[in-house]
């Protein structure tokens, strides 16, 4: 049986929101790939995966690179140390299928009344 975290170790763990902009380049196909990828490299860094939500493809309002029109959004919600925020930050600035990624602070969980 594995071990209860103590209490601090369970204080040293936040709860995030990531914004994720794939770079599917015009393919569809590629898309549970990345997603897959993402939740292995949150996992291997210390974190834990509550639960993924698959937005949709939408166009750029402003267009950065001229082939990158859109890309499709996906938000994760995790759970990490905060000192694994950086190293996941580094790791998904060096993979290509990822245009654009934001971490923010995700709100903490309401009790069930």
């Amino acid at each position: 049986m594995g071990r209860t975290p103590s209490r601090k170790e369970r204080r040293d763990v936040r709860r995030y929101e990531g914004l994720f902009i794939l770079n599917t380049a015009g393919r569809e196909e590629g898309i549970k790939e990345a997603i897959d990828r993402i939740t292995a490299e949150i996992t291997q860094a210390g974190g834990r995966v509550e639960t993924i939500q698959k937005m949709d493809r939408r166009s750029f309002a402003r267009v950065a690179n001229k082939k990158v029109t859109s890309g499709f959004y996906v938000n994760f919600i995790f759970e990490a140390p905060p000192e694994a925020l950086a190293q996941l930050r580094n790791r998904f600035a060096l993979n290509e299928e990822i245009f654009r990624v934001m971490f923010t602070l995700a709100p903490p969980v309401k009790a069930a009344a």
